[in-house]
């Protein structure tokens, strides 16, 4: 037997005697109701490739030998009585009993005790009079300036009753976009004087309480110019009884980059007005790159968006990008990893079909090098305004092979046409522009996820470029 994979099942009680499997390479038990500790023998499994224990009730000390010394192995997130392991795990310390010793000297440890027990309590007496100071400056702050809503200082006020009145009941006519994970909805909230997007939470697909807990935590300590905002969120029950989570966000007036790239998909009314100019397209992926390459390499931890796609990048009034639903993907491989693999095993696929990188296809876990030939994939469909999945391409065809036949004598064939008639002067050299720009996406989709450019390289590029062919810096939004 290669592998076991028993995630999402319920199953109690401590993990059976299963030390005469020395062959298996994969074991997935994640996403139980599992608990005691976690057996010492999976340390001499010598070829266990994965071994995910996350999301049980696990408790004791973590083995530190074998297959325990490789993070990328062992995965036991969410077992918060677990303790010990390797540093890269990031689990607490494990508490060490000492037996009691004889005190030689009673009356001495006796007022060494109490000293200690003084000190302490002062030092916590001082805590708590700072901290209700600092609460009660941080209050005023926020009275003074109206500041809009922040996950801190809202969390406990906003309820579902809130919400369904600020989306008139969550009507169809406030509805924005949905998806497998939620759906999206207009709103005005009661003392607030700007639009939101309110992003409620389908709790009966399997692991959203854990992707709704994830998202709260990660997003509210990640800031970026690119990044749609996380404003504050409702943990509430409904009217009707069952539990309820969203997540409310600024909301992006200008609608999202799909819209733009395929306005005849999209009924009238939500049409935009106008298309969009070579150099906004520019600025665009310019904008989408600077936020890959902060989630990449900028994090605490590399975080991996694993959806980027047109419907995904959201705009303001002032055509800014501004990427959302990011990490998704990336949260639940680390808070219900067995979730993740079996979509993966069932469907073959992680992310959306065109965009998804080809290792996705094949098992391979999620990566920023997925994200990039994403990106790449979205960088070829702003410029030549074709999806991926475009009934033209058909088998070895794809969008890919269509962009690197054109380059560089054919580029203006494939280009979108309106690209081609707007804001440009007399004799630019669009030819020359866009085959630069192309070639980076074509660098972005290599097969190989190791050959493919990177994201800090790709904004380099692209800014290259702009500021070659248009002589400006876009310091207004940049």
């Amino acid at each position: 037997m290669k592998a076991i994979f028993l995630q999402g099942n319920s199953f109690g009680g401590s993990i059976p005697d299963i030390s005469g499997f020395l062959g298996v390479e994969s074991v997935d038990l994640s996403n139980n109701n599992l608990s005691g500790s976690i057996p010492r023998y999976f340390a001499s499994f010598s070829l266990l490739r994965l071994l995910n224990l996350s999301i049980n009730n696990f408790e004791g000390n973590v083995p530190i030998e074998g297959v325990f010394q490789n993070a990328s192995t062992v995965l036991v997130f969410g077992n918060k009585n677990l303790c010990g392991g390797i540093r890269e795990l990031q689990l607490k310390p494990c508490l060490v009993e000492t037996p009691p010793r004889r005190a030689d000297h009673p009356s001495l440890l006796k007022k060494v005790v109490i000293g200690v027990s003084v000190g302490i309590s002062f030092l916590l007496l001082l805590f708590i009079a700072s901290l209700r100071w600092f609460r009660k400056r941080k209050n005023d702050h926020l009275t003074n300036n109206q500041t809009p809503l922040t996950l801190g200082a809202f969390h406990e006020k906003i309820s579902y009753g809130d919400l369904r009145n600020a989306t008139d009941g969550f009507s169809s006519s406030n509805l924005i976009g949905s998806g497998s994970f939620g759906t999206v909805f207009k709103a005005l909230l009661p003392g607030e004087s700007n639009v939101v997007a309110v992003k409620v939470l389908n709790m009966q697909r399997r692991g959203a309480m854990k992707s709704f807990m994830a998202e709260c935590k990660s997003l509210k300590d990640i800031r970026h110019r690119n990044l749609v905002k996380l404003l504050t969120a409702c943990s509430s029950i409904d009217f009707k009884g069952n539990e309820f989570k969203a997540l409310i966000y600024e909301f992006m007036p200008s609608g999202s980059l799909d819209v733009w790239l395929h306005p005849e998909e999209v009924e009238e009314v939500h049409r935009p007005l106008t298309t969009l100019a070579l150099l906004e397209r520019l600025n665009i992926v310019i904008d989408v790159a600077s936020v890959l390459d902060y989630l990449h390499v900028q994090c605490h931890e590399p975080i991996a968006h694993c959806d980027l796609k047109p419907s995904n990048v959201l705009l303001d009034n002032d055509l800014t990008a501004h990427v959302s639903d990011f990490g998704l993907a990336q949260l639940l491989l680390k808070f219900d990893e067995g979730s993740f693999l079996n979509q993966l095993s069932s469907s073959g696929v992680r992310g959306t079909i065109g965009y998804a990188a080809p290792e996705y296809g094949m098992g391979g876990q999620p990566s920023i090098h997925g994200d990039v030939y994403s990106f790449g994939v979205l960088l070829l469909e702003v410029f030549t305004g074709k999806r991926p999945t475009n009934e033209l391409f058909g088998g070895n065809f794809t969008l890919l092979s269509y962009t690197k036949s054109a380059l560089p004598e054919r580029v203006l064939d494939i280009a979108d046409k309106s690209i081609c008639h707007k804001g440009l002067r007399v004799g630019f050299p669009i030819s020359e522009c866009l085959t630069l720009v192309l070639d980076v996406g074509l660098r972005c989709c290599e097969e190989s996820p190791s050959n493919r450019l990177a994201m800090s390289e790709a904004v380099k590029e692209l800014i290259s470029v702009r500021e070659k062919f248009f002589k400006s810096r876009r310091t207004a939004r940049s």
